[in-house]
């Protein structure tokens, strides 16, 4: 009988999730995110979609898979909003591609990895938006980067407990 190997980590530690899970998720995440700082106007620092960018894309560790993510949550999520379409679907998918890229290389199961990853890919969220937006689009922005710090230590937070409860819905080999 032939031994079947892994020839890669990708294929090694490559998560799988229930479809369910997959599907609502994000959606849930994006909902969330287009409701509730209309009701609650502190929850906008919160980024619910680029977290579930950011887990689902390390989980799979598959860097197309991620940028498909990225570009999909990315793209429903400025369809909610009142911004321009394609101002998270660019930034997400850029997300979505380095955090599955990174996923391969290093170990992202381990909390302090998950939150200098969490933390570092808000703030260059934070970055993209801000070229996007200045840049590409030529609209003013109010903008503070000790605001963005901030952001990005409340999203490790939220990030930390989400990914735990998302680490108990993995299918189990």
């Amino acid at each position: 009988m032939p031994v079947l190997m892994a020839n890669s980590r990708r294929e090694l530690d490559s998560q799988q999730f229930p479809w369910p899970i997959m599907l609502a998720a994000p959606l849930l995440a994006v909902f969330l995110q287009a409701y509730l700082p209309l009701r609650y106007p502190r929850l906008d620092v919160f980024d619910l979609p680029l977290l579930m960018v950011i887990y689902f894309s390390v989980s799979w560790r598959s860097p197309i898979g991620g940028t498909i993510l990225g570009a999909v949550v990315g793209l429903l999520q400025d369809g909610v909003t009142h911004q321009p379409v394609g101002i998270h679907g660019i930034a997400n998918t850029i997300i979505g591609f380095l955090a599955a890229s990174i996923g391969l290389r290093i170990d992202v199961d381990n909390p302090i990895t998950r939150v200098v990853m969490i933390f570092i890919f808000t703030l260059v969220d934070s970055f993209l938006y801000l070229v996007i937006v200045r840049h590409l689009i030529a609209q003013p922005l109010a903008w503070s980067w000790l605001h963005q710090v901030v952001r990005a230590a409340v999203n490790v937070v939220l990030g930390l407990a989400l990914f735990a409860v998302l680490d108990r819905t993995r299918l189990r080999n």
